[in-house]
């Protein structure tokens, strides 16, 4: 399926840069091509994957807009899987408006967002979770989230998928076979010696259900909240684990105000991290304002690094907001472990939750015990370490929701063959386990889920 009409926008980020990249795609691309480009040393016929170079010219006036390199493409072999031209322009902001102005004016129209990506998955080029993975490698914090989205763009998660539908699809066979024939045939006595591998697909599909919360930690990283009374040294754990003065650090209480964010990748996993003002009774509205945005900070936060000033006791501030803290992952630390502790271990202990991990003690003035505070952060957010996950992690919250509803119709297609259900309420179980899987694919997908998707994509991708 091609696109009728011809769609054109600039494919590279807003600002200056070297170059800047106007993409244009369908049936006009080779006839738009002639009319703006005007080539230094003309060939006979634009050769496809081909480099030309010259400039592109204003139709009206003839006068010269940009000295280019040109790129004619001839599908199927495009990305889009239609004619394709891509204008590599110098990279000004008024420049690239201007070349795309001209390429409208000669018959294109302005891309929609993701409207590129969209026609590659409309003519086969991509399945519908390739196209996903697109934004993901776009938008990639770390390298692990970088390989993730490689490895979905490579088709390993559409291969994993239909490994899984081809299962299913045997079993069905199988199933449908014995609903047109008799005990006589022989088929029955198979085909229930066959079902024996239908837990094999819902283990697959609920062990690959389960990668969800490492993938979406790796795509989209975690926020963590250091949170504690003034001057205990949150700014310095801020700077220490940023590895740069990030933050201003002093003696005198209450320095930091406003919230200071910044990521961090620890070890794979984007962590953003949010130095908060110190929690102690407000002395006007002013503070008493700050104060409860760091709250509402906390109450948002993945996960709360309660910091703690290991060379003082316990303060009344610190008995009553862990005693609010809300029920959320919290990493207690004591810092200062440089001087003489004075902390009540005991007193602290009987504060925590009682399923919040063993309190650590750093330095985050010296840099001691920060590489166990890392590790430490990484248990706190997540279940098991991401080396011992499977090769491909989902990262969709659709693509879970679709794995799961695939894993329970066929519990309920397994219960109707223990049961001895007719064959043919297990045969629509199954088939809607292929369609919930075709979900992701885009097998099944509807238009109105396809539109809200694509709807992510920049304009030009």
């Amino acid at each position: 399926m091609t696109g009728r009409d011809t769609i054109a926008a600039i494919a590279t980020p807003p600002g200056i840069g070297g170059i800047g990249v106007i993409r244009v795609s369908g049936p006009a691309s080779a006839g738009i091509a002639r009319r703006v480009f005007r080539p230094f040393h003309p060939p006979v016929s634009f050769l496809s994957h081909h480099l030309y170079h010259g400039e592109i010219v204003a139709s009206e006036k003839g006068a010269v807009l940009d000295d280019v390199l040109v790129t004619f493409m001839r599908g199927p072999h495009t990305f889009t899987g239609e004619d394709t031209f891509e204008i590599s322009c110098h990279g000004g902001p008024l420049i690239l408006r201007t070349v795309l102005a001209e390429v409208v004016r000669a018959g294109a129209r302005p891309a929609e967002g993701g409207e590129f990506t969209k026609r590659a998955f409309l003519n086969g080029r991509l399945d519908l979770s390739q196209a996903e993975a697109i934004v993901d490698l776009i938008t990639a914090k770390t390298p692990e989230g970088l390989s993730s989205a490689i490895d979905r763009l490579k088709g390993k998660l559409s291969g994993r998928i239909e490994v899984i539908r081809s299962g299913i699809i045997d079993l069905l066979a199988g199933i449908e076979a014995a609903i047109d024939f008799t005990e006589d045939d022989g088929i029955v006595e198979a085909q229930v010696a066959d079902l024996s591998r239908i837990g094999d697909l819902i283990d697959d599909l609920r062990s690959l259900a389960a990668t969800y919360l490492h993938g979406r930690i790796i795509r989209e990283g975690v926020g963590i909240v250091i949170a504690g009374r003034p001057n205990v040294g949150k700014s310095s754990l801020l700077n220490r684990l940023l590895g740069e003065k990030r933050a201003i650090v002093t003696p005198v209480p209450g320095t930091t105000r406003d919230f200071i964010e910044e990521v961090i990748d620890l070890d794979g996993i984007p962590v953003r991290l949010t130095d908060t003002a110190g929690i102690r009774p407000p002395e006007n509205a002013i503070e008493k304002e700050g104060i409860d945005l760091v709250w509402e900070r906390i109450a948002g936060a993945d996960a709360v690094i309660v910091l703690l000033d290991g060379s003082r006791s316990l303060t009344q501030q610190e008995y009553g907001f862990l005693g609010e803290m809300p029920a959320k992952p919290i990493l207690p630390v004591i810092n200062k472990s440089d001087l003489p502790l004075r902390l009540d271990e005991e007193k602290l202990r009987a504060l925590l939750p009682k399923m919040s991990p063993p309190f650590l003690k750093i330095s985050a003035k010296y840099g001691d015990g920060i590489d166990r505070l890392k590790s430490a952060i990484r248990e706190l957010v997540l279940a098991t370490p991401v080396e011992e996950t499977a090769g491909i992690m989902i990262a969709d919250l659709r693509h879970k929701a679709a794995l799961e509803r695939a894993a329970e119709c066929l519990v309920r297609a397994r219960e109707g063959l223990d049961e001895g259900l007719s064959p043919e309420l297990t045969s629509l179980e199954m088939r809607e386990a292929l369609d919930s899987l075709g979900e992701i694919t885009g097998r099944t997908t509807s238009e109105e889920v396809l539109d809200r998707i694509f709807a992510n994509f920049c304009v030009g991708k």
